[in-house]
């Protein structure tokens, strides 16, 4: 699910954390031994959630690219090849450049993506909250996204959902059967699963706190997800009252696991701070996340990763404050994810990068 800068501005819930601040004095960054071959594919704006392709050779991603013309984020997909390196591409435009999108993924055919937006609610981007509000980061849940699933050419040729409330986060099953989501309908912000064609709707977990940001591993028989969960009584009643203004705090967040129906759901970190952005590894005994736990004022970002019984938890990215959005592409070979390395002085710009993954 949420949607990086050198800031630490949280996108929407599609779960997009950008860090906005001078970086930490650090020794010198480690080596990134997992990652080779790196190849930068997007020059400008902030462009994050990049998911692959079937076939390995697409990527599709939100951007807000002010030299595109955007206000805020829309969805767009590019092909690898051709964009590596090249800050002239121009990728495809995925969405209808109405309201705002968020978390777009290939449909199992490669031919049509998968997007939330809030463009029946409205043309113009939504308003956007003070993301500091009482000292807290905020994301906003917007009331008005609902998901749809476009063809190459930006048609979209289905809704599926249409719920007065938020409805996003949208991903597919390896198997092609099923879509997983977030949604609130239940009152509350949850996981929940439906078909393809939108029907079969099943809520998959139940516990109090913000559940998304939710896929599947290779094989399909579980997922991973990030979650908050307020304790105290002070804490529920902070969560139900943003959570009544469509907005969350996810300063606090856990990965967490489960089969795909949400039984034998279990807590994998328990680092503190902000742990987000999950990806099982291709061996499905390990996950990748996105986590500032290790840093002393909380926007520095790195992609860690750790075993499937919360052991051995490793360090891949150092390089720069904001990584994060890992995602492994269908084959196992490469590593997609967003980071703000490689920006000339006083740019706060996130761009998508691509990297050959070496175990």
């Amino acid at each position: 699910m949420l949607k990086a800068k050198i800031l630490i501005l949280l996108l929407s819930l599609t779960g997009s954390l950008f860090a906005q601040h001078t970086p930490e004095a650090t020794a010198t960054p480690m080596p990134e031994k997992h990652l080779k071959n790196i190849r930068q594919l997007t020059f400008g704006g902030d462009n994050a959630e990049a998911y692959w392709s079937p076939d390995s050779k697409w990527l599709t991603f939100q951007s807000n690219n002010k030299a595109w013309g955007l206000d805020c984020d829309q969805i767009f997909a590019m092909k690898v090849k051709d964009a590596a390196g090249d800050s002239t591409y121009r990728p495809k435009t995925i969405s209808t450049l109405k309201g705002r999108t968020t978390c777009s993924y290939f449909m199992p055919d490669g031919k049509h993506i998968l997007y939330a937006s809030t463009h029946e609610g409205g043309e113009s981007c939504p308003h956007s909250p003070d993301m500091r509000a009482g000292g807290k980061y905020l994301w906003s849940i917007y009331d008005t996204y609902d998901i749809y699933i476009a063809d190459l050419k930006g048609n979209i040729v289905k809704q599926l959902t249409d719920h007065p409330g938020y409805d996003a986060e949208a991903v597919l099953s390896p198997k092609g059967d099923k879509i997983l989501f977030t949604s609130d309908r239940s009152g509350d912000l949850e996981l929940w699963t439906m078909n393809l064609d939108g029907t079969g709707l099943k809520q998959i977990t139940f516990d109090l706190g913000y559940d998304g940001g939710a896929f599947f591993s290779q094989d399909g028989s579980k997922i991973v997800f990030r979650a908050s969960r307020p304790k105290t009584a002070e804490q529920i009643k902070e969560y139900r009252d943003y959570l009544a203004q469509h907005l969350v705090a996810p300063t606090e967040m856990e990965i967490f696991v489960c089969n795909v129906d949400g039984t034998e759901l279990r807590q994998v970190t328990n680092l503190g701070k902000a742990n987000w952005a999950p990806y099982f590894h291709p061996s499905g005994k390990k996950i990748l996340f996105s986590s500032n736990h290790h840093s002393k004022r909380g926007y520095d970002f790195q992609i860690y990763m750790i075993n499937l019984d919360g052991t051995g938890l490793e360090q891949v990215t150092s390089e720069s404050i904001f990584n994060s959005f890992p995602m492994f592409s269908p084959d196992g070979k490469k590593l997609a994810w967003s980071s703000n390395r490689n920006n000339k002085p006083g740019s706060r710009d996130t761009n998508v990068f691509v990297a050959d993954w070496v175990d």
